[in-house]
Order: structure tokens, then C-alpha cells, then sequence
């Protein structure tokens, strides 16, 4: 697929190898090279370099091949599921696991999981999300740990893509976040869509702003230098929790791509990962209409952190 765009005009000289990566979020720096070393980015009708500088007004022709996914298979990886039934199952999901196949994880990812785990069991998946997301009907950040439900059947699907829809979804997360907010509670809104320069990154500086509401409570703070704080989000959009908690000013704890360095390490105690966990999750059942909660505990690197900053810094409900 070639795309072509013009640099626009308030864009800082950078390398062109660093502006793509920003700009295509499914390919790596390192696979943005390969492409430029065969030959498939040109910078102004000629072949490119990674190291060139791009400045505005330069036309960049971009052909990416059309990425083929291998058959998908299953894979005995390990699974949490708290509730199966005929319509769907319910799974506390580790830190670390990609929920579904894209260019990069074609396998190890929650999708291979769940496969395996239909196949040795004689059950059925939902086959609307089609082949690379059977049964999705939302996801989590591969750093992010916890609840997630599974629609095994086209009905269960759309009966609970509704309730996503609509909100009715009970939520809420657990985060270990740098500094201490102001106010113990509050709401944040913040209209966010995928950033107009760093496109990786989700944030008001958008051209396609989403509305987006999140209720935060502080829980439990650690001295001036972190604090836990549950939340509840009103709306679902890609890196919502993160993005409202940089916006608030106290972004989570291992989470540089918002954050910076002040978050990967705090003294000296290094954080393993974005400190997001998916604690709750209720919904009314969409066979039966049965009101289901289901609930984890936080998983053993984020509860380490937790121990470390309530030994270091006293904590204060």
C-alpha cells in the first residue's frame, strides 16, 4: 500500500526513520529502517535515508507491503478464567500479554490462548470480531493486568458490545500513579483522539476528538511522591486511563510513553510496567440478564511496587 503526505508546516526537524515511527504506530523504528533500506521510502521523489532530516514541505512516498497473517493457531500459554458458561468466559488476564495478533505478534498473544483452550474443550468463540479477534469484545494494553470477558457466541457478542456501547459496563481500574492529585475525587474531561504529531500517543492535540470522562478516587497516598487512586471510566477510548492522568498532571508509574523518565523509576526502586490493573467488571449476562461483578487482585509485580512505596514513604488513606 503507498501513501503519500506532505510535512506540514510547524513540524521540528527530525529524522525521517524517528518521524515514521511516530506516525505509523503498528511498525517499529527498526522496521521502518528495513523498509527504507530496500528501497520502499523516498523523501522528495529520490531514495531515502534513515538519518535524513525531514522539515515542512517535503513529499514522502510511503509503501508499506500488505502484511498477510499467518493461520492462526492455538497455544497451550496458561489461562485465569473465573467463569465459563454456553455464552461466555471471564479471564483475569496477566501483565504482558497482547491480547490479539498484529504485525509483530502473530502468536503468543491472548488470541492463541483462548483457541487452544476452545479446542481442547469442544466450545465455541464468537465469530464477529473475524479470524484475528474471535470473541473480543474489548481489550487491554499488553502492560495492562486484569479482568476482560470473552463472547463465545455471535448473540453473547452483540448483547455485550451493546452494553459497551451504551456504558451500562461496570468498571473500574487500579493505578499507581507519580505524585499526589490536589482533590481526593473528581471527574476528568478531556475530548482525546490519536495525537497530530506523535502517533503512537492519543491526546487533545487532535484533529478527531472523541469525548471522553473519567472519575478518579485517591485511595492511598505515599508521602508527596506516588499515590493509588481507583478509576472509573465513563467512556472507552485507547489509552483513555493514561492519557486523563498525564492531562490531571500525575501520570502512572512505569508509563514513559506519557510520563517520561520520572516514572520508570522512582529512588531506587524500578517499575516494571505500566501499574494498571482491570480490578472490576460488571455486566448484565446477555442470555439470562443476570447481574455479574467479577473482581481480582492486584497481580504480584504491581503488589511489590505497592509494598516498596508503603515501606519507603508511609501511606495515608
Amino acid at each position: 500500500m503507498i501513501t503519500e503526505f506532505v510535512i506540514t508546516e510547524g513540524e521540528n526537524p527530525k529524522r525521517l526513520d524517528v518521524f515514521l515511527a511516530n506516525r505509523e504506530r503498528d511498525l517499529s523504528r527498526s522496521a521502518i529502517q528495513r523498509l527504507i533500506e530496500k528501497g520502499r521510502v523516498r523523501l522528495n521523489g529520490e531514495p531515502a535515508r534513515a538519518s535524513q532530516k525531514i522539515k515542512p514541505g517535503d513529499r514522502i512516498t510511503f509503501d508499506v507491503p500488505k502484511a498477510e497473517p499467518l493461520e492462526l493457531h492455538g497455544e497451550p500459554i496458561p489461562l485465569e478464567i473465573l467463569h465459563e458458561d454456553d455464552a461466555l468466559l471471564v479471564l483475569n488476564k496477566p501483565p504482558g500479554l497482547v491480547v490479539h495478533p498484529a504485525p509483530g505478534h502473530w502468536r503468543g498473544t491472548l488470541v492463541n490462548a483462548l483457541l487452544h483452550h476452545f479446542q481442547t474443550s469442544g466450545g465455541t468463540v464468537s465469530t464477529i470480531g473475524g479470524k484475528e479477534r474471535p470473541g473480543l469484545v474489548h481489550r487491554l494494553d499488553k502492560e495492562t493486568s486484569g479482568i476482560m470477558v470473552i463472547a463465545k457466541t455471535d448473540q453473547a457478542h452483540r448483547g455485550l458490545a451493546a452494553q459497551f456501547k451504551q456504558h451500562t459496563i461496570t468498571r473500574m481500574y487500579e493505578a499507581l500513579v507519580w505524585g499526589v492529585p490536589r482533590k481526593s475525587h473528581g471527574v476528568i474531561e478531556l475530548a482525546i483522539g490519536r495525537d497530530t504529531k506523535e502517533r503512537k500517543k492519543f491526546s487533545a492535540r487532535t484533529t478527531r476528538p472523541k469525548p471522553s470522562v473519567t472519575e478518579y478516587k485517591v485511595v492511598e497516598r505515599f508521602g508527596r511522591i506516588a499515590s493509588r487512586v481507583e478509576l472509573f471510566p465513563k467512556t472507552g477510548r485507547t489509552h483513555q486511563l493514561r492519557v486523563h492522568m498525564t492531562a490531571l498532571g500525575h501520570p502512572l508509574l512505569g508509563d514513559p510513553t506519557y510520563g517520561g523518565r520520572k516514572v520508570k523509576a522512582l529512588e531506587a526502586l524500578d517499575i516494571p510496567r505500566v501499574m494498571l490493573h482491570a480490578r472490576t467488571l460488571g455486566f448484565a449476562h446477555p442470555a439470562s440478564g443476570k447481574p455479574m461483578t467479577f473482581t481480582s487482585t492486584l497481580p504480584p509485580d504491581m503488589d511489590a511496587v505497592l509494598s516498596v512505596l508503603r515501606a519507603g514513604a508511609g501511606s495515608e488513606g
